[in-house]
């Protein structure tokens, strides 16, 4: 049992650094520029198909790292509830907000600052938090590493 709270939690904390890492990289490879349409904050087409591809990669490490510690495909499982659960949860301000129109961008800023402000469509909202779930699953489904 500890073992397998110990596999979500770790699965879990292995995509969030994964989430910061390539997100970061991506923000300082792309700019403000790359990041967002002119003049606002509300993201590139390029920066939604790039965050849909890294949401991917963070869930596929998650899901192996749960899979690994925990030698069984229930914890995988686990993590993909909660990931589904917190991510419907991370959506809800999004929704709120979704009829507020975006606020001007003048020039660069910085990563924080994109962080706080940046505007996703609803839809990418909703469709995070599933295509994480399924990143883990997928990832997770591998053969125990255990003898039989």
């Amino acid at each position: 049992m500890l073992r397998a709270i110990l596999a979500v939690i770790v699965g879990y904390l292995a995509m969030a650094v994964t989430v910061f890492a390539t997100f970061t990289g991506a923000y300082l490879i792309l700019g403000s520029a790359g990041s967002f349409k002119p003049g606002s904050y509300e993201v590139s087409g390029t920066w939604l198909v790039l965050s849909l591809v890294l949401s991917l990669a963070a869930a596929l490490v998650g899901g192996l790292v749960c899979r690994a510690i925990a030698r069984s495909p229930r914890p995988v499982v686990a993590l993909a509830g909660v990931v589904l659960v917190l991510g419907a949860l991370s959506a809800v301000p999004i929704l709120l907000r979704a009829g507020e129109p975006p606020e001007p961008r003048t020039g660069d800023v910085s990563n924080i600052e994109a962080m706080n402000r940046a505007r996703q469509p609803v839809w990418v909202a909703l469709t995070l938090p599933l295509v994480g779930a399924a990143g883990v699953l997928v990832a997770g489904r591998g053969r125990s590493a255990e003898p039989t």
